[in-house]
This record gives C-alpha cells, sequence and structure tokens, in this order.
C-alpha cells in the first residue's frame, strides 16, 4: 500500500525498513487522543474559514465512527497496513469520506500531531496515576491509624534503634507519597501548553487560530514557539522522572515488607490471595509482590536513563529518535499502574503481627537514649549521661539483663541520681508517648500526621 508521503518516492519501502520505521504497535494505544485532537484541528479550520464547513461535518462523523469501529475490535493496526496511529486513523478516515478527509492534514504536520497526541496521552496517565497513589495514601492511612499504640524497634543501620509505632513507620511512607503526588502535579502543569499548529517547525501560513484549538483540548494556551512546540519532550522525562522516585519509594517500602515477612522478623503476615508458594519447599510462603516491585523499580528508572540519552544530541527540531519517547514512557506508565494497583491490596490485608514487634522492641536497648535523657532531666550533662548509660548498657550485657531488669543498685553504681522512677522512665510505651515533639511517634501527634495526610487527600478530592 502506498505510503500517505509517497508522492517524491519511485520505489516502496523495504520490508525490512518498514517494520524498522513503524510505530503503529506501539502508538496505536493513543489512538483516542489522535482522533480527539483531529476533531479539534478540522473545528478550527471550518471555524477560521480554511476548509468548507461542509467537509468539516464529515471529518467530524467520520472520526467518530473510526472510533467506535477501533473500540469494536473492528479496525486491526499492524505495520503491513499503517506507519504510525496518526497515518492510520487518516487513512481510514479518506477511505470513508473521500476527498473531505485529504483536507484534514490542512495546516499541521506529524510532528505537531504527535506531540499533541503524547501531551494528550501523558496527562491523562498522570490522572489515573495519581489516584492510584491517592488511594494507597488512604490505605497507609487506615492501617496507621488501626496501630497508633502498636510499638516496634526503629531502625538505624538496620540496627534497632530507638522504639516507634508502626503507625509512625506507615506515616513516613505516607508523606513520600504526597511528594510524588506534588510531583505528578507539577509534571502535568508543565505539560499545560498545547503545541497544535506549531506545523513541521516553523508554524503555518494558513490564518490559523491556537488559542482556540488550546481551548477545546483543555489547555492553557498554545506552546509559545514552534521549534519548541514540536520538539519539546521535557513532560516525558519529567513523567519518567517522578515515576522513578515513586518507585523507588514502593521498592523501600516492598524491601521493608520482605524482611517483615522473614521469621527473623515475622512482624507481619500477608494475606495468602498476595503471597505465592514454592514449587519444591511446601512451608514456603514468599512475598512475590514486593519482589517484583522491587525488581520493576529498575525498569522504571531504565526508562528515564532512555529519554535523557536519546534527547541530549537532537539538534532542533523533530527527529526520528524521538519516536523512542513512547515505548520509554508507556513502559513507566504501564510498570508503576501496575505496582499501584496490587501492593495498595496487599497492604490493605495484611496482617500485623503486634506482640512480636513489641517483643523486638524489648531487645537491643533501644531505650537507653531515654536512660540518658532521664539523667540529662536530672542536671546530668548530656555527654556525661550518655557515657554512663553506655557502661549500664555493657553491664546489661555481660549479665544477661535488659534495662528494664537490670537491678536498681547496679544502676546507682554508675550514678546515685538514679531512682526507682527510672523504670517508668524507660518503658517502652513511655519512650514512644513521651515522644510528642512535632514529626514523633506519641500516638497523639501520629494521628495529627495522620489527619494532615487526610486532609490533603480531601483536598484532592479523595
Amino acid at each position: 500500500m502506498a505510503k500517505m508521503w509517497a508522492g517524491r518516492f519511485q520505489k516502496d519501502t523495504d520490508a525490512v525498513v518498514n517494520d524498522f520505521n513503524s510505530s503503529v504497535m506501539f502508538d496505536c494505544r493513543m489512538y483516542a487522543e489522535d482522533l480527539e485532537g483531529s476533531a479539534a484541528h478540522a473545528a478550527m479550520l471550518g471555524r477560521q474559514g480554511i476548509i468548507p464547513q461542509g467537509d468539516v461535518e464529515k471529518i467530524l462523523a467520520g472520526l467518530a465512527q473510526i472510533r467506535k469501529e477501533i473500540e469494536a475490535g473492528e479496525i486491526h493496526f499492524s505495520p503491513e497496513l499503517y506507519e504510525d496511529i496518526h497515518m492510520a486513523n487518516e487513512q481510514l478516515l479518506t477511505e470513508r469520506i473521500g476527498d473531505a478527509g485529504k483536507r484534514l492534514h490542512t495546516a499541521r504536520s506529524r510532528n505537531d500531531q504527535v506531540a499533541l497526541d503524547m501531551r494528550l496521552y501523558v496527562r491523562k496517565e498522570i490522572g489515573e496515576i495519581k489516584s492510584l497513589v491517592l488511594q494507597f495514601m488512604k490505605t497507609l492511612c487506615k492501617k496507621a491509624s488501626d496501630n497508633l499504640e502498636t510499638v516496634m524497634p526503629g531502625y538505624t543501620h538496620l540496627q534497632r534503634a530507638q522504639p516507634i509505632t508502626f503507625a509512625h513507620h506507615l506515616m513516613a511512607y505516607a508523606n513520600m507519597l504526597k511528594r510524588d503526588v506534588r510531583r505528578l502535579d507539577n509534571c502535568r502543569e508543565g505539560l499545560d501548553e498545547c503545541p497544535l499548529g506549531c506545523g513541521a517547525l516553523a508554524g503555518t501560513t494558513y490564518p490559523i487560530d491556537r488559542a482556540y484549538t488550546a481551548k477545546e483540548l483543555g489547555f492553557s494556551g498554545p506552546n509559545d514557539n514552534s521549534l519548541d512546540g514540536v520538539s519539546d519532550r521535557d513532560y516525558c522525562i519529567e513523567l519518567c522522572a517522578a515515576l522513578s522516585i515513586l518507585m523507588m519509594h514502593l521498592s523501600r517500602l516492598s524491601e521493608e515488607v520482605i524482611a517483615w515477612c522473614s521469621w527473623e522478623f515475622k512482624f507481619i503476615e500477608l494475606d495468602d490471595a498476595y503471597s505465592t508458594g514454592s514449587s519444591i519447599m511446601p512451608q514456603k510462603k514468599n512475598p512475590d509482590v514486593c519482589e517484583l516491585v522491587r525488581g520493576k523499580t529498575g525498569r522504571v528508572y531504565g526508562t528515564l536513563m532512555t529519554l535523557l540519552t536519546f534527547m541530549k544530541g537532537i539538534p532542533l527540531a523533530y527527529n526520528k529518535d524521538m519516536q523512542e519517547d513512547k515505548e520509554a514512557t508507556f513502559e513507566a506508565i504501564d510498570t508503576a499502574k501496575a505496582c499501584l494497583k496490587v501492593i495498595d491490596p496487599m497492604f490493605d490485608t495484611l496482617t500485623v503481627l503486634t506482640e512480636n514487634m513489641k517483643n523486638a522492641a524489648k531487645r537491643g536497648f533501644i531505650n537507653a537514649t531515654d536512660c540518658a535523657d532521664y539523667l540529662t532531666k536530672k542536671g546530668v550533662p548530656f555527654r556525661d549521661a550518655y557515657k554512663m548509660t553506655g557502661m549500664l548498657v555493657h553491664t546489661c550485657i555481660e549479665t544477661g539483663n535488659t534495662l528494664d531488669t537490670l537491678p536498681l543498685e547496679e544502676y546507682q553504681k554508675v550514678s546515685p541520681v538514679f531512682g526507682k522512677d527510672i523504670y517508668q522512665a524507660i518503658d517502652l510505651i513511655t519512650c514512644v508517648k513521651e515522644r510528642r515533639s512535632v514529626g514523633g511517634p506519641a500516638p497523639e501527634e501520629v494521628a495529627r500526621q495522620i489527619q494532615k495526610i487526610q486532609d490533603f487527600l480531601e483536598g484532592q478530592g479523595c
């Protein structure tokens, strides 16, 4: 089949080149955006008197019919028939309505057409990804609200450090996701300019109304420079960067869930519906969902590097290299959405093993800082209190005690300041409840953190 651009050529495209050059097998997912952009462009052409209004009506009806046929599964895209979704839709339109269809491409180029379609597609997907992130934040808030007093060890260097609560831990991730939402919003704001009308690179001699098409398509206005309009893919890079950070957050959480599921921790139990077994070991219950999220994070990172690498050496304006933006961006979008769709219900259905968390918190001297603070509040300089507490920890290790079980006389050998009230001061519940500073793990403070996230969710319409 002759290409729609074949007038200058005397030979058919080599079959290998045709397959290599074609993008229809992956950019066909933008069929709706392409039809939407074409409809707005046709309406503008008629409004400006560039093509007859009768042709506009035929074009709009033809585009609507093509969409129905695509969504009914009556149209199948293949490299043998079509080069890309843009040429496919125009070819299908011309087959249906004749010469009127040939007028659709007046005053535009595939360059501004594909730039528009990508912006429309990415804008839509940002909204869907954002909704999934917001839903996961709701799940974290719900789980945190149920575990305001579930004491667990907090870690630094993966060593038990200080007592916190499971709710406090979860709200750290809720705040990470809040930043992810803001990055997605920033990305959407950054693509809010319409490239339609930029033409191949230098605009057009036709009296088009770019403000009209921008408004019809939901943009704040047109791109201000036609060269930039057709060659800008910053928004794809920004989206892949935002999704890379989002995936990094999901990967960190997944890594913790993997550890927490192990017998070495046993802090949580995953629902059977979100676990898998072993082909040889009957006892196994594997956190494969989390391991896949952790692994797929690297794939999203790869999309960012793909975009940055092929864009870095491209002169203005459009170059065929830029066709590579689609598969990379689609990959990042699909992977992030798939991970969010599975990690949210997995987290919603897991069981928190509160006693195991509490027992772990009792070991590792995680109330040592509170012991030092006890002395400091009684007038002992902190550095002296720190050293005294270290001596007590050493005594505990030698005698097989914890700070909770160490006899009072051992405390008083180190400092006469110690009294019976030391045991209340270093009780894990006390340690948690006394950490009421903003951002701390005290139940009422974490409840405030939860409410703040819930207020944010409500502001997002969630």
